[in-house]
């Protein structure tokens, strides 16, 4: 059997395949969030219980098994789509959904975007990437909060979704949690009320 037929063959081999990407990629990045720099191809081998030859079997280089890592990211930020009882919440739980999706990310994810913020302009395929990443953040900003935003005229909007951005930047994230020590829920609190404070009065529904 050839072609596509081979892929339905009973040895498991293309699960078997899957799996070990899956694998790879995850640990790339909990070694990442961990060490906090690049991992390693040993040590993404070690940690994924495979040879370091299957990582560039499956990915071609530890540089691509990095912008996989970074698309598992975005799949994963993809799947956390408000739904429409959501979006039509009064304005200080659709506050609160934001800031904490928001939050849980940069918790998660802020060593691995610190590396890839410090690389970035040296890969195109990467800063690809990184754009992708603020645009949906932007554009999660608007549908959140389209309801306060479309009572601004088109200047004012602009900044004040430029405002929302720089606020909840990963950077902003990190210095409230590490330089000024303030907890999950502590920084999380911060972030609400400066929101509240920038967005415009809601309209009546």
């Amino acid at each position: 059997m050839t072609g596509k037929g081979s892929d339905l063959l009973p040895d498991g081999r293309l699960e078997r395949t899957a799996r070990t990407r899956q694998a790879l990629i995850e640990a790339y990045l909990e070694i990442a969030r961990e060490k906090k720099r690049t991992p390693t191809t040993a040590e993404v081998a070690r940690r994924a219980a495979c040879s370091q030859r299957l990582i560039f079997e499956r990915f071609g280089s530890l540089g691509k098994l990095g912008l996989a890592a970074f698309d598992h990211i975005l799949q994963t930020r993809a799947r956390t789509e408000p739904d429409e009882q959501v979006l039509t919440a009064d304005r200080q739980a659709r506050i609160r959904y934001q800031v904490g999706v928001r939050a849980l990310r940069c918790e998660t994810w802020l060593p691995v975007w610190r590396l890839v913020a410090s690389v970035q302009g040296t890969s195109h395929p990467l800063d690809e990437r990184i754009e992708r990443v603020r645009a949906l953040t932007r554009a999660r900003l608007e549908l959140m909060y389209g309801r306060e935003l479309d009572t601004l005229g088109a200047s004012e909007r602009a900044g004040t979704l430029i405002a929302l951005e720089a606020l909840t930047e990963w950077s902003c994230w990190g210095r409230m949690r590490e330089h000024h020590g303030l907890s999950f829920e502590q920084a999380s609190k911060v972030w609400i009320d400066a929101v509240d404070r920038l967005l415009p009065p809601t309209p009546p529904a």
